[in-house]
């Protein structure tokens, strides 16, 4: 059966269900600032950006200038709430157990945060050495730039075209597809909403699945059909 070179997972709302409490976090923390929003809104509006980001889009429409404060903020409290209550997706380790090929985490978070969140959920023993966090690569171009995926890619030689990511946001496909790479769309966390997998599909996700348990299976196939 013909196996990728590599199988990139996304870590923030595709291992773990980690998404939603940063979303909560940072709604709470820019509603303050003085643009009101919920921590389901800005899941939908914004998954798979970097705070800093987050923030710059809601500037360019609301004309609210945030202080630049508020990132370390944030960052600190996500970081607190994250340590306390973060879990692993279920289905997720033994999802990426199945994976024969190289694997990899691709991940706009900071190492930092990705390493801690991996020990506690019980993932890190899976990524060792091959966690990637873009705002840790050569350009420090965050997704949807393509620019961490391909660091993955050549750092670990595989051809990207070769490679599948597993992505559960727009901006992340977008960067995966700009690889030039094969994406699932992943819609089981917690800040999944109605429409999501529609969205993920017209991103460019080949297919997307709900539950970890699909996986294999969908690899398998995709695989296959690539021969």
């Amino acid at each position: 059966m013909p196996q990728p070179d590599l199988v990139i997972f996304d870590f923030d709302g595709v291992l773990v269900d980690s998404e939603i409490i940063a979303a909560r976090v940072e709604a709470e923390m820019i509603t303050q600032a003085g643009y009101e929003i919920t921590g389901a809104e800005l899941s939908e509006r914004y998954a798979g950006l970097t705070f800093k980001d987050i923030m710059l889009k809601i500037e360019e429409v609301a004309a609210i200038p945030f202080q630049a404060s508020l990132i370390d903020q944030a960052e600190a409290m996500v970081d607190q709430r994250l340590r306390a209550d973060v879990r692993a997706i279920e289905g997720a380790r033994e999802a990426v157990a199945s994976v024969t090929a190289n694997r990899c985490i691709c991940s706009n978070s900071r190492a930092e945060r990705i390493g801690f969140m991996a020990e506690k959920t019980g993932l890190a023993p899976f990524f060792a050495g091959r966690i990637y966090s873009s705002l840790e690569t050569p350009t420090r171009n965050p997704k949807p730039a393509p620019d961490v995926f391909l660091h993955a890619a050549a750092t670990l030689g595989a051809n990207p075209r070769n490679s599948f990511v597993v992505e559960d946001s727009v901006h992340g496909i977008a960067g995966a597809k700009a690889a030039g790479m094969r994406v699932i769309g992943f819609t089981g966390a917690s800040h999944s909403y109605p429409g999501h997998a529609d969205a993920l599909t017209e991103a460019g996700a080949e297919t997307v699945i709900r539950r970890w348990a699909d996986f294999p299976g969908v690899l398998a196939a995709l695989s296959e059909w690539s021969a």
